[in-house]
């Protein structure tokens, strides 16, 4: 019998309420539930795929090829599980559905309204039927409480508590902010977001309140009391070093015993999580200090969300902190790279859309390849060294991609043939997870330790295979294909310490407990 749990935010946003909702999910794993999570957003793109990352963050993809939320990332890498474009819905997912639905005739001429119409579609999602293996399923709300488009949710959030009874839990995440001036912690904000929820209809069952500071007993009581929420489902979420402290901490606070007291169902023993204590150990005593220049041109830190994670988890189980420096492509000239540079132990070249910052990127790159900098190209970063290595050492020097000039003549990168009567620019590109063969006695098939591998991809461009042979014979290897259509997916230089593009974004399938091949190999060469 499936249970359901209702996981939303207050006073503002950005508090971490996937953070919660990945630990939550990670600390029901190890009392041996199944989970899912999912997460509702209230804007109404279809999906975060044409949103520009200053606005959204990074856009994550699923292995089936939905674009999704990068909070989508924090549940895979916390509880390992795959998700698929069933764990991401919009506004925007749930008025096309419901539309498609009037023009196909399906409502037989009813007037169609927000309830029960389009909160019935949210609940419809809400429950995941289909899902017969799922002990827990948690849905995550995006935004905060009192957003107009947040509406509909709440309500649908509203009817399924009262329709499914004690299967059924809210948890509220709000912020106890911390005046410097009066030297005082405010839970004014939190009654205030707690009084917007019972407005709509839902009584919170659990608190967890995000707070700079230590909140003492007395703090968390008054809360309890104003809220009407019993004491031991009050709990806070300090400031950690890292976000993989959450789950232990909210465990040792007993969250996920407090969710199933609300269940009604026998809480039992604290579970161990050995293999999580062990990567917090590692992480704790990593004190070696490596430096990766993050070659980009998104000067944000969600821009690149999975690339980072996956940076500091490989270093944490290569003991050693992985210090992450961005360096805006933008900036880098031939005159200031070797200045730019001089600081990190390796690059990462990143994966991106459009003509700005290209040509640093490659003046990075070509660094890198003639000064033994070990370098890692992701998508738009493996084709900037195809471009490099076309320019510098076949002697091409207008080789470029058709998608920054599409007049050139060599077009090493070219567009892919299935993406040439595309119009509409919304989940039209190469997504989702592919299989790729490695070439044996490959730099990259050592490292996976296999020959046949499956990443994802998002691009609409690929790597021109007229040029293939010229590669190969001047000592840039096309060591992996898809077997289906013969496109390269990844590119090597043997004779280089460590030079290595992939067309596919690994970054998406590194865990906490599995660190990606990839990421450990490159991260292991930089601590040298």
């Amino acid at each position: 019998m499936k249970r359901y749990i209702f996981v939303t935010g207050g006073v503002v946003s950005s508090l971490g309420k996937g953070i919660i909702s990945a630990s939550i999910g990670k600390l029901l794993q190890a009392r041996g539930y199944s989970i899912t999570i999912q997460k509702f957003d209230p804007y109404i793109n279809i999906d975060p795929g044409t949103l520009n990352p200053y606005e959204h963050g990074e856009c994550y993809v699923t292995v089936d090829g939905m674009e999704t939320d990068l909070d989508l990332g924090h549940y895979e890498r916390f509880t390992g599980i795959r998700t698929t474009r069933a764990n991401s819905f919009t506004t925007g997912k749930i008025y096309k559905a419901v539309i498609d639905k009037e023009r196909r005739g399906d409502y037989l001429g009813k007037t169609i309204q927000v309830v029960p119409h389009i909160t019935d579609e949210i609940k419809r999602r809400m429950l995941r039927e289909n899902d017969e293996d799922v002990d827990f399923v948690i849905s995550e709300i995006g935004g905060t409480i009192g957003d107009i488009e947040s509406a509909p949710f709440l309500e649908a959030i509203r009817q399924l508590k009262w329709e499914l009874g004690n299967r059924a839990v809210s948890v509220h995440l709000t912020y106890v902010p911390y005046l410097r001036a009066a030297d005082e912690l405010k839970t004014k904000p939190t009654q205030h977001s707690v009084k917007e929820m019972q407005g709509a209809g839902i009584q919170p069952d659990v608190l967890v309140l995000r707070t700079e500071k230590h909140l003492s007993d007395g703090i968390r009581q008054k809360v309890a009391s104003f809220c009407n929420v019993d004491l031991e489902c009050v709990v806070q979420s300090e400031d950690l070093p890292s976000i993989y402290d959450v789950p232990v901490n909210m465990q040792n606070q007993g969250l996920d015993s407090a969710i199933l007291r609300k269940f009604g169902v026998p809480v039992g023993e604290t579970p161990k999580m050995e293999g999580w204590h062990r990567f917090l150990e590692l992480q704790r005593t990593a004190n070696k200090e490596v430096r990766v220049g993050l070659v980009g041109k998104y000067d944000l830190q969600d821009a690149y969300k999975s690339i980072r994670e996956s940076l500091i988890l490989a270093g944490i189980y290569n003991h050693v902190k992985v210090k992450i420096d961005f360096i805006n492509s933008e900036n880098i000239t031939e005159e200031n790279v070797s200045e730019k540079l001089s600081q990190v132990a390796g690059i990462l070249v990143c994966p991106g859309f459009g003509q700005r910052g290209i040509e640093g990127k490659i003046i990075a790159v070509e660094y890198a390849r003639t000064h033994n900098l070990p370098a890692f190209g992701i998508c738009l970063g493996m084709q900037m060294m195809v471009i490099e290595f076309a320019r510098n050492v076949l002697k091409y020097s207008d080789a470029h991609s058709a998608e920054m000039d599409p007049a050139t003549e060599h077009n090493v990168i070219d567009l892919m043939e299935e993406q040439k009567s595309v119009t509409n620019m919304g989940g039209t590109m190469r997504l989702g997870a592919y299989d790729c063969t490695l070439r044996a006695g490959s730099r990259v098939a050592e490292i996976y330790g296999t020959s046949q591998i499956s990443e994802r991809h998002r691009h609409r461009y690929e790597f021109n295979n007229r040029y293939k042979e010229e590669y190969e014979k001047h000592g840039m290897q096309c060591v992996g294909v898809n077997p289906g259509n013969d496109l390269v997916e990844v590119v090597e230089i043997p004779d280089h310490r460590w030079f290595i593009g992939t067309q596919f974004h690994p970054e998406y399938s590194s865990t906490v407990l599995h660190p990606h091949p990839l990421f450990m190999s490159f991260v292991q060469e930089v601590a040298k």
